[in-house]
This record gives C-alpha cells, sequence and structure tokens, in this order.
C-alpha cells in the first residue's frame, strides 16, 4: 500500500491536473470520505466546505446510493444507448417529476458539459436559428462550445471560439455601475431593456435562445432579482426565443429549491441542463431535460448527438438512487432551512471582519466577496490574475485548519452538503473566522 508521498508522486507523473500548469499542482492525497467530511492519506480529516465541486450534495458514501451501485453493477454496467434500461427510463420519469413547468424528457449525456452543448444544439435544431445569449460571468463548461458559451475568463484559451455567440451584460449589482443610485431591481430592468436592444441589433430572426445559470455559481454567485427573470421570459417570447437553464450547479436542492430557476416561478425554461447533483458525482452523468413542444418536434426530426456512454445504466441507478435520498431525507427543504443558518453566520462574520464586501446567496450556496476596502470595493485579489499574497495565504490556511473549499480571485465560497447539520456549520464558520481575522489586517478602510 502506498503512503501519502507515494500516492502524490505517482499522481503527479502520470496524471495531468486540469486548468494549471502542472508543475503547480501539490495535491492532497486523499483517502476516504464519509458524510460531510474527507480523509488524507495521513488520516487528517478536512470538512468539505464546498461539496468537492458543489455536486456531492448528499454527501459522502451514502449507504443508499452505494447499494444501488453495487445492485446495478451486478445486474448491468453497460449496454449501448439505442436499448431501453430500467435504471434510464425510471431516471427520465423521475426527472419529468422534479423539473418544472411542462419539461418532460431527458436527454442523458456524461457530464455537465456535454448536457449544455446538446441543449445549445437542440436549441439550434428545434428553433432554426443560430445565436445564442449567454452572460460574461457565467461557467457552462469545458469543451468547444460550452467553453465559448461561459463567460468565465478560462474561455480566452479558447478563442475566437464559436462565432455563434452573444455576450450580454451581467446583472451584478456590487459592481455593474448600472446599479449606482438605484435599487436592484432597477437596474435589473435597465439590464433587461440592454439585452432586448441586443437582440434586436443582432437580428431576432436569427437569435435561438437565452442560456443563464438558474442561479450563478462559480463566476461568484451574482444573482438578480425576480423582476430580471420575468423581463427575460417575456423578452424571450417576443422574439420567438428559448430559454435554457443550466442547472449544473444549482440543481437538486442546493439553493433551498429543487432548481435555482425554481426561485422565480415567472420564468419557466423551455430547455434544462442537469449534471452534478443528479448523482452527486457518484457516477459520472448528466441531462438535457426539454419542454413537451421540444420533444414532440423530435418525434419526427432526427436528433443529431449522442455518445458511446450516453444513458449509461450504471450511471442513471446511480441517479435514481440519489432522487429517492433527496426525496425521502427532505433534503430539499433542508437546504432551505439550514442555508438560513449559513446565512446569519456568514453576515455575522460580516459584521465582525471588515474585509467582507458582500455575502451573497440562498439556501447552501453561498459566497463572500473579500475587498480591500468596502467603500472603494477594490478586491482583495484582481479578477482574473494569480492570487495576491492575502488570498493565496487564505486558501492555504483554510486547508491547513480542515477546511476543504473553493477559492477563487477574491471570492471564497460555502457549498457544504445538504446533509450538513447545525454544528457542523458552526465548526466551518469557526475556522472562517480564524482565516479572515488574519485577513482582517489587509484591509485599508
Amino acid at each position: 500500500m502506498l503512503n501519502a508521498t507515494e500516492i502524490v508522486q505517482m499522481n503527479k507523473q502520470n496524471t495531468l491536473a486540469s486548468w494549471m500548469a502542472q508543475g503547480g499542482w501539490n495535491p492532497i492525497p486523499i483517502d476516504h470520505a464519509e458524510g460531510v467530511y474527507i480523509y488524507d492519506a495521513n488520516g487528517k480529516r478536512y470538512l468539505d466546505w464546498s461539496s468537492q465541486l458543489v455536486n456531492v450534495n448528499i454527501g459522502h458514501s451514502h449507504p443508499h446510493v452505494v447499494k444501488a451501485i453495487q445492485d446495478q453493477v451486478a445486474k448491468l454496467c453497460y449496454v449501448e444507448p439505442g436499448f431501453a434500461t430500467e435504471p434510464r427510463g425510471r431516471l427520465g420519469e423521475l426527472l419529468a417529476e422534479v423539473t418544472p413547468g411542462n419539461l418532460s424528457k431527458a436527454f442523458f449525456t456524461n457530464g455537465g458539459t456535454d448536457a449544455v452543448e446538446n441543449a445549445m444544439k437542440i436549441a439550434r435544431l428545434y428553433t432554426g436559428k443560430q445565436k445564442i445569449f449567454t452572460r460574461y460571468k457565467s461557467y457552462h463548461g469545458a469543451t468547444f462550445a460550452s467553453m465559448s458559451a461561459g463567460g468565465d475568463p478560462r474561455r480566452l484559451a479558447n478563442e475566437p471560439g464559436v462565432p455563434w455567440i452573444v455576450r450580454m451584460p451581467d446583472p451584478y449589482a456590487y459592481r455593474n455601475p448600472v446599479y449606482r443610485g438605484r435599487t436592484q431591481e432597477e437596474g435589473d430592468l435597465i439590464i433587461c431593456d440592454q439585452i432586448e436592444d441586443m437582440v434586436q441589433m443582432e437580428g431576432p430572426e436569427f437569435c435561438a435562445a437565452f442560456l443563464i445559470e438558474g442561479y450563478s455559481g462559480s463566476s461568484g454567485v451574482m444573482q438578480p432579482t425576480a423582476a430580471f427573470y420575468t423581463r427575460l421570459r417575456e423578452i424571450a417570447n417576443k422574439y420567438n426565443m428559448l430559454i435554457i437553464s443550466d442547472e449544473v450547479m444549482s440543481g437538486f436542492g442546493r439553493t433551498g429549491e429543487w432548481f435555482g430557476i425554481d426561485h422565480y416561478p415567472d420564468c419557466q425554461p423551455d430547455i434544462m441542463a442537469l449534471a452534478k447533483g443528479i448523482t452527486s458525482g457518484y457516477i459520472p452523468l448528466g441531462a438535457t431535460v426539454v419542454s413537451e413542444p421540444i420533444a414532440a418536434y423530435f418525434d419526427d426530426h432526427v436528433l443529431h448527438g449522442g455518445l458511446t456512454y450516453s444513458a449509461h445504466a450504471l450511471a442513471c441507478a446511480a441517479g435514481v438512487a440519489t432522487i429517492e435520498v433527496y426525496r425521502d431525507e427532505n433534503l430539499v427543504d433542508r437546504s432551505r432551512e439550514l442555508g438560513k443558518v449559513l446565512r446569519r453566520g456568514l453576515m455575522d462574520l460580516a459584521e465582525k471582519h471588515p474585509i467582507i464586501g458582500d455575502v451573497r446567496g440562498a439556501g447552501l450556496h453561498h459566497c463572500i466577496e473579500l475587498v480591500k476596502n468596502r467603500d472603494t470595493r477594490e478586491p482583495l485579489s484582481p479578477f482574473n490574475k494569480p492570487f495576491s499574497e492575502p488570498m493565496k495565504m487564505a486558501a492555504k490556511s483554510l486547508k491547513d485548519n480542515g477546511l476543504s473549499t473553493l477559492v477563487r480571485w477574491n471570492y471564497i465560497f460555502n457549498t457544504p452538503p445538504l446533509i450538513i447539520t447545525e454544528t457542523q456549520i458552526q465548526e466551518g464558520l469557526d475556522i472562517l473566522d480564524g482565516v479572515l481575522t488574519d485577513l482582517d489586517k489587509y484591509y485599508e478602510g
């Protein structure tokens, strides 16, 4: 059995890490996980404050899902996607039950990126139009078209990307100058007016869909008011455009509703992209779910899509069991209620630590934005640049103190598994408190 050092060495010598220069990769070797904790090869315990990549919603090693996977492995792991299987049919049925509006049929993919790729493809096939509108501050995946669609600066390595993405302005009330001297709702409606003007300039006859995150994720959990989504639905209807809701991160109870867009009932999506929480990461799986009219269109039009592992039987069985856990353990309601506990704790930290400029989120999906000065809102670490020394120190200190979470630019994410307890939330907040105390010396107010 390898020791921790040998595990790291073997990984570094024989595998490539994502999104980084390989010389800077110094991973923690993880050995096992249970509930809201992960454990490294030396036995150190870390509170999983980010549900890994905001996907392990039901926590690690849930016995119901583990058992379902074991049972399915013994029966049938894989057949090609032209066959029907019980877990595939059952998962499609469950998704039709929990997704909003008239979303009715699922096209199963391998993960979130290809769920988004297929959502855009379906929108273009169905409408016969080409252009997809997306936000600058968004992330939609890492394959060619989905990377182009995301506004996240990682897309810049992919430029010029696909030619049919149109970038629209962000309803980012904390920093967008449109909001200065206005309420957030007033600013949101101005942004929508700008978006409608863009549709007119781009030619409505060429505009297929708006691709939005149901609830903003890794770009900083920046979310508009309901007025924005109501108006966006009106614009889509006016110009015969679709709304695609990317729920890869915000789905399956993460924000205290089944899906992020459920916070905005006046904005029913036509297509939804799912992954992450659909199996809580136990087996890779994604899904593109479409409305009844779109599903009917493909009764006599070819759906040009599919991969070898589409509708993988083992993954679908894991998805069925995971949705059963959400329902049986009332995890969506739990996320809503414990999200209030988390938010109160984060707001208390903001009262104590001037380095916190903003607290944003819903349910167990929150982000704090750190600033050098609350009046100027100068970020503690600049956008799309390497970490400043204070943020580098903060990221290291969080890990050293047993808190595993996402840290990007001047953001710290607070997105623990939905099974977390109040005591465990306080454990995480206490670690954050200590790290923020060290950061406060960098405040320049």
